[in-house]
């Protein structure tokens, strides 16, 4: 992920990691790009000693432009509503990059179906229906934000039968 990152992050930059989880990407990025890094998320399940500060999920507690970027890593789909979070991480940075899964072709829309099947047996107190789009649905967001995409690759390998799913990497701007 920061290979894929690289000519868009700058060295020593300060980052938010918003949902950052266990904080194993965020300690990543943190060392790859000698970064000022920042993670945040609803509960605490970090396992990797990064900076850290739980928010409600809703309002990112800092001010417009405070980073560099803002980093969200396979979050959104997750969220109740992706496009409040977007509009929080552009108020925050200056550049957001975002992972997403796809749910484009057959076998990639079961994987999504399945890990929101087994996410809300195993991790959600309730069940909730999660909010996959397609690259194009992604884009269409974006850029009623205000949010040019600069960039945007799938990162995953063609050919891994392993994990079946389309993910994509997008680079985002403020227009």
């Amino acid at each position: 992920m920061c290979q894929d990152c690289k000519d868009f992050i700058k060295k020593g930059s300060k980052i938010l990691d918003l949902g950052c989880g266990s904080g194993i990407i965020s300690n990543e990025f943190q060392k790859f790009f000698k970064a000022n890094l920042l993670g945040i998320d609803i509960t605490d399940q970090r396992i990797e000693k990064i900076p850290f500060q739980i928010f409600d999920g809703l309002k990112i507690p800092f001010p417009e432009n405070y980073f560099d970027l803002t980093l969200i890593n396979y979050v959104l789909h997750h969220t109740a509503d992706p496009m409040a979070l977007l509009k929080e991480a552009k108020r925050v940075s200056k550049k957001i990059i975002i992972f997403e899964d796809l749910p484009e072709g057959f076998l990639a829309k079961l994987r999504c179906f399945l890990h929101q099947l087994s996410y809300n047996l195993f991790f959600q107190k309730e069940k909730r229906k999660f909010n996959f789009k397609t690259k194009k649905e992604w884009e269409r967001v974006f850029e009623k934000m205000g949010l040019k995409v600069i960039e945007s690759k799938r990162v995953f390998p063609p050919l891994n039968l392993i994990d079946l799913i389309y993910r994509i990497l997008f680079v985002l701007e403020k227009v």
